[in-house]
Formats: structure tokens, C-alpha cells, sequence
């Protein structure tokens, strides 16, 4: 029985099969090209929901921030440094500084245009699109704007602190 099985595993009809070789002569596509464009409109699999989880921004919450610190710490802070004054160890190496995300433009910028930064790249920097999901490109811009507020807090601003300072 086993043998019988063994013997069928060597049927050629499963290791040569009929098939184009990458950019060669295909007679049954229109213009001849194995290679064909996507028709217009065509959406990859998957890229509806992705592109519909970067449109919406997810519920502001501890875990998102969380996250975001995560994904900050892990990506971000090379260049943009841990308090994000854009002094990452990249930057003490020789890289061209990243503007500061405590400059008033970026303190009054939305959320929307960190994550595009992120998505897009913006100047020296390269586009994350494929090395951060939507949802972490959310989380890093909710992070980043609570780093723009603790780094321009006011004693006043923190309900009860000044009672506790000496």
C-alpha cells in the first residue's frame, strides 16, 4: 500500500505543468505579453479595509497611547529622539536633523498630517506606509501630541499639582 502511494507522488502531471515564463509571448492576452496592466479601477485585495483603517481614527484611549509610545520608541526615536525635539542618536551621527514636533506649526498641525507624514515621507524622511499599519500610524500621532503636551505643560494646567509641589 505504501508503495502504491509513494509511486503516485511521482506523477508528472503535478510537477510539469503548462505555464508563461515572466514578460514572455502569451497569444491569448491582447497585445501578445504574458505581463497584462491592471484594468483601471482595480483595487488590490485588501488594500479597501487598509486604506478605510487610515480614513478613520481610532477611539482615543490608554491602550492606543500605549501603543503609540511602543511604536514611537521602536521607529521614531532614532531621529526624532525620546521627547521628539528631533535629537536622535541618527542626528548626534550626522543626519540632518527632523524639524522639532514642538514647534508651534507642528503643535497646531492635525493629527491627520502626522500620519500622513508617516505614510508619505516628508523631506530626508522615507515613507513607513509598509513598515507601519494604519492603526499605528494613529497611535503614533496620538502619542507624539501627548508629548507636544507634556512638553509644553504649565504647572497650572495639571489640576491639584501645585498643592503637592513644596
Amino acid at each position: 500500500m505504501t508503495a502504491a502511494c509513494l509511486t503516485a507522488c511521482d506523477d508528472p502531471s503535478m510537477r510539469v505543468q503548462n505555464r508563461y515564463e515572466v514578460y514572455g509571448k502569451a497569444p491569448l492576452f491582447p497585445g501578445g505579453a504574458e505581463t497584462q496592466t491592471p484594468a483601471p479601477g482595480t483595487v488590490a485585495q485588501g488594500d479597501a479595509a487598509y486604506d478605510a483603517d487610515l480614513d478613520t481614527p481610532p477611539h482615543l484611549d490608554a491602550a492606543l497611547l500605549a501603543r503609540g509610545k511602543e511604536r514611537y520608541e521602536a521607529i521614531c526615536t532614532p531621529c526624532h529622539g525620546h521627547s521628539g525635539h528631533g535629537d536622535g542618536m541618527i542626528v548626534q551621527r550626522g543626519f540632518p536633523p527632523p524639524p522639532s514636533f514642538h514647534e508651534d506649526r507642528l503643535r497646531v498641525a492635525p493629527a491627520r498630517y502626522v500620519v500622513d507624514v508617516i505614510t508619505k515621507g516628508y523631506g530626508v524622511m522615507y515613507p513607513y506606509a509598509n513598515r507601519v499599519a494604519p492603526r499605528d500610524r494613529w497611535a503614533i500621532a496620538a502619542y507624539i501630541r501627548a508629548l507636544q503636551l507634556s512638553q509644553g505643560a504649565r504647572v497650572a494646567d495639571v489640576p491639584g499639582l501645585a498643592e503637592r509641589l513644596p
